[in-house]
């Protein structure tokens, strides 16, 4: 919350580069939304959707998705969004997804402390941003946020791909009080995707509930440095 006071009342520098002016200044937009393409981790693993990402989470990209995420930069939900949105029509382009009749965006949620910690739902506040730019692109996108956390898992970082998976496996589910999107098929959006365990057990959540995954968005992607271990 000081962070968005803050943005308001002080004078503006780019989250991506520090340059003066705009909250994020347009070389790094263009970093931002310059090569949108299917990223997969490698390996992938099995019952991860297809996965787009707008950049390759690095440099300006991974600064400007810290200081939204970590440090409550909420002034840049709208930049990171207009990436997503954009990343999910080169994905239709792609013919990765199908851009007719109805969809659910839906995003992966956070712990609860998580929230608390932050301040904010990033990812939430993401998908109804995406979601509201798809419809203005003519897009039958709707904003469905059955998904939630069933249980507690310990910190990711510093575990291996194996090690993820096994940690978020049952750790998402849809619960059985809350009603089913009013669509039959849903688009995933995430932040960031490394190992894609995360992915993988949100969609797993969600065909356990009777809703098909087939595609995935996030604003970046990491660049992976060994098939042992992923941070």
């Amino acid at each position: 919350m000081l962070s968005s006071v803050l943005d308001l009342v002080l004078p503006s520098a780019c989250a991506g580069c520090g340059a003066r002016g705009a909250r994020c200044c347009a070389g790094c937009l263009a970093a931002l939304t310059a090569a949108p393409a299917r990223r997969l981790p490698e390996p992938a693993p099995p019952g991860l959707p297809d996965c787009w990402s707008a950049a390759v989470y690095d440099g300006v990209v991974r600064r400007a998705v810290v200081a939204y995420k970590e440090r409550g930069a909420v002034a840049l939900a709208g930049v990171l969004a207009q990436a997503m949105a954009f990343t999910v029509l080169a994905a239709v382009g792609g013919g990765a997804f199908r851009a007719d009749g109805a969809f659910a965006v839906v995003p992966v949620p956070s712990a609860r402390r998580t929230l608390r910690a932050r301040g904010h739902d990033p990812v939430g506040r993401l998908a109804v941003l995406v979601a509201r730019m798809l419809r203005v692109a003519g897009m039958q996108a709707i904003v469905w946020t059955g998904l939630a956390q069933a249980r507690r898992v310990v910190d990711q970082a510093g575990l291996s791909s194996a090690e993820r998976g096994a940690n978020l496996v049952g750790s998402l589910w849809v619960p059985e009080a809350v009603k089913g999107p009013p669509v039959a098929r849903a688009l995933l959006l995430d932040d960031i995707v490394t190992t894609g365990a995360t992915l993988v057990e949100a969609a797993r959540a969600l065909r356990a509930a009777g809703v098909p995954v087939s595609l995935a968005v996030t604003v970046a992607a990491t660049r992976r440095r060994s098939h042992k271990t992923l941070r």
